[in-house]
């Protein structure tokens, strides 16, 4: 077992900030984690959190995956100190990361995520990998499915992924694990390109456009300087800061401070200014 002390460490925060689909409460205060290949359950206790895996697996995966060796308490320390609804909604989501995820798989699950809404998302994540996924069975014993390697999804093609339910993503996901594994898109030399570079070879996907590209940049390359904007973002920027809001402030982290305002809005607390200052982070 590993304990893990870390005041800007919060599951149900993480799991509800919209960038990863395969977390889950199985209970109160216990979760299940799928990453790529990888599973792990994780308990929370008054000190913090207890992760079911030995040092080694720790080291290996999750430590780098939960992005663990940075200081996100200096990211919140910057936030304009004027700037009372941001710095409100930083104390509130302070337990929020940017996860360190696998490209594949953050690729195949924003592409999902278009016109969707988190419980969808989830379920169609799931009936992905419990048809594409590999077995796999972790040192307890517990039996799970991997995430699909693109060399599942090409094989399965557009209508068997249509069964699924996955609608009009169908054809995105047919195409993209076609380029991929094609060699029509590779995966290795775009995570070695900076950010705007990146973005732009994603957008060349099928499927993919401006806010898809930042969301994968931010959560599958943690190119934290991509802040993706989509209609529910753009409307709070208006609401809160009359469409002038200057990312560019936060250099190097503008992507957490977007994850700030979405699960904050998320959580249907951008009141007034006077009432959003006062409210207290979730436990």
């Amino acid at each position: 077992m590993i304990h893990i002390h870390n005041k800007n460490f919060n599951l149900a925060q993480i799991m509800d900030s919209g960038q990863c689909f395969r977390m889950n409460q199985v209970k109160p205060e216990v979760y299940d984690i799928y990453a790529s290949d990888r599973y792990v359950r994780i308990r929370k206790d008054s000190e913090g959190y207890m992760l079911d895996c030995d040092q080694s697996a720790f080291d290996r995966f999750w430590k780098n995956y939960f992005d663990l060796e940075t200081d996100y308490a200096s990211y919140i320390q910057a936030i304009d100190p004027e700037d009372t609804y941001l710095s409100a909604a930083a104390a509130y989501g302070s337990g929020i990361r940017i996860l360190r995820q696998d490209l594949w798989e953050m690729i195949i699950t924003f592409l999902i995520s278009q016109q969707n809404n988190i419980v969808r998302i989830r379920g169609c994540i799931q009936r992905l990998c419990e048809h594409y996924g590999a077995l796999c069975t972790d040192s307890s014993g517990s039996v799970y499915r991997a995430f699909p390697t693109p060399e599942a999804l090409a094989g399965a093609g557009e209508d068997a992924l249509r069964t699924l339910r996955l609608g009009y993503r169908s054809k995105y996901i047919d195409k993209t694990a076609k380029a991929v594994t094609s060699g029509a898109f590779d995966m290795a030399a775009v995570s070695r390109l900076p950010y705007k570079e990146a973005r732009q070879a994603l957008i060349g996907l099928c499927g993919v456009g401006e806010k898809v590209a930042d969301c994968i940049c931010l959560f599958g390359l943690h190119h934290m300087e991509a802040f993706p904007v989509d209609t529910h973002i753009r409307k709070v920027l208006s609401k809160q800061y009359n469409g002038s809001f200057k990312a560019d402030r936060y250099q190097g982290f503008q992507g957490l401070i977007q994850q700030y305002i979405f699960y904050y809005d998320l959580k249907g607390l951008s009141y007034g200014i006077s009432d959003a200052i006062s409210v207290k982070a979730p436990s």
